[in-house]
């Protein structure tokens, strides 16, 4: 059977404070704002739009499910690949970030660290 899934388009991230998480992703991740309203602010990581949307909006869009909050913890993590994990967290560093781990060599092979942004969400580079 083929799947009708070719890709994911967009990811939306739940913020309690959207200008903070805004500031954040143009800061870290040097992209631009690809589209914003006063309830969200997209990025375009490749060809996946990641939307930060204010946490006051989420329930609309996944009701009857609830919206958890930043200190419930952690369920997912999203990793960006890149050249040079130690300076890349240089980088990060001079930005601003805290990391949470690494780098550290990962037992299945790869090089990893990561990080937190201001809505709890989970991070992490890789190589």
């Amino acid at each position: 059977m083929d799947s009708w899934a070719k890709g994911i388009d967009a990811v939306t991230l739940f913020a309690e404070d959207l200008a903070a998480a805004k500031e954040f992703y143009l800061e870290v991740f040097g992209l631009p704002i690809h589209y914003e309203d006063d309830n969200s602010a997209v990025f375009k990581f490749g060809d996946t739009l990641v939307n930060l949307l204010s946490a006051s909006e989420a329930p609309e869009l996944i009701a009857p499910a609830a919206v958890a909050s930043p200190e419930a913890g952690s369920r997912m993590q999203f990793t960006v690949a890149v050249a040079d994990v130690d300076a890349m967290c240089a980088e990060l560093s001079k930005r601003g970030v805290r990391l949470l781990n690494g780098p550290i060599d990962r037992p299945w092979g790869i090089r990893t660290a990561s990080f937190r942004d201001p809505a709890g969400h989970i991070w992490e580079i890789a190589k």
